[in-house]
């Protein structure tokens, strides 16, 4: 009789086990993973997100599913991703600023960059464009730089709004050539180059694909590249660290992050399989579309940049007194 007894639970354990053993033993992914967009559909983020997912899904077998959480620069999607599980199924696309530049800009920042997040490759770098009115008689850099020398506190520059990477780029700017320029501030990129257009304010740094075709339209000047070397959709354009200031890089870029805790082998075959997407040529013509520039570095590579960024970003706010609420 014990015999028996023991024969039907040994099997009852087996069956009743069995689910969860099945359950451990499953391969990642295996299901779904949420791609969190701090920012609503439509934009640059977004169209990277999407592209993004459609390659990680088709090589991982699994749905990719983009979720836009936008408000409060941002930081609302990034605390979103901060407290999920540190499972694999939930990444976050943050733009560079969510990564290095708020946690200097707000004074109550939800999400801390090092131990919320671990880094997994950046995607990919947008190229910023120094443009002026064609009002403003320059071709140069340099004639730029001696224009408002000699006309101190005369000349505006736009951004989307405060602390915005437009808004950082100018005060770069005007700390490296040593100019007295006055922010002017829009509550977004359209109004801000319109505002350009127009005349009312003559100076900006735009992303490529923003600022060109406004420039090859005739209205705007296009003077330098931010970053440090030409870029494919204007060769002809010198950057600016060749026009006069060594160094001065102010780029865009997006990246992928996963909850702190995230497995490492999930963190590389993820960081592996995006990379490999981004290679492909018809991943490249649309980031070309979007003026971007495909990246796809390893975990540890994007993790020293966005220290570097956020040493040199945290300075450049608090030279300027850069704050908001």
């Amino acid at each position: 009789m014990r015999t028996l007894l023991r024969a039907f639970l040994m099997t009852l354990l087996v069956i009743v086990g069995q689910p969860f053993g099945i359950a451990a033993a499953q391969p990642y992914p295996s299901k779904p993973i949420r791609l969190i967009v701090p920012f609503p559909p439509g934009g640059p983020a977004d169209a990277l997100a999407r592209l993004t997912g459609e390659k990680l899904g088709a090589s991982l077998k699994t749905q990719v599913v983009v979720e836009n959480r936008a408000g409060a620069g941002g930081n609302i999607g990034m605390e979103l991703g901060a407290k999920a599980s540190p499972d694999g199924y939930t990444l976050v696309l943050a733009p560079a600023g969510n990564l290095t530049v708020n946690p200097s800009l707000y004074r109550n920042v939800p999400y801390d960059v090092t131990s919320d997040f671990v880094p997994v490759t950046a995607l990919a770098v947008v190229p910023n464009i120094l443009v002026v009115h064609p009002s403003v008689p320059v071709k140069t850099v340099g004639e730029l730089i001696a224009y408002a020398k000699a006309r101190p506190g005369q000349l505006n520059f736009s951004s989307p709004g405060p602390g915005s990477g437009a808004h950082l780029a100018g005060e770069l700017f005007k700390s490296s050539a040593g100019l007295d320029m006055v922010h002017v501030p829009f509550g977004g990129i359209a109004p801000a180059i319109t505002a350009v257009l127009g005349g009312q304010v003559q100076v900006m740094f735009a992303g490529a694909s923003s600022a060109l075709p406004h420039v090859k339209g005739n209205k705007m000047t296009a003077l330098g590249v931010a970053s440090l070397k030409r870029i494919a959709a204007a060769p002809e354009l010198p950057t600016i660290a060749e026009s006069g200031l060594p160094g001065f890089d102010v780029t865009s870029w997006y990246g992928i992050v996963a909850p702190a805790g995230t497995p490492a082998e999930i963190i590389n075959l993820l960081q592996s399989t995006i990379a490999s997407g981004l290679a492909q040529p018809d991943s490249r013509e649309k980031l070309a579309g979007l003026g971007a520039e495909p990246m796809g570095n390893t975990p540890t590579e994007f993790a020293a940049m966005i220290r570097s960024e956020t040493a040199k970003w945290g300075k450049i706010v608090k030279d300027a007194n850069i704050r908001v609420e």
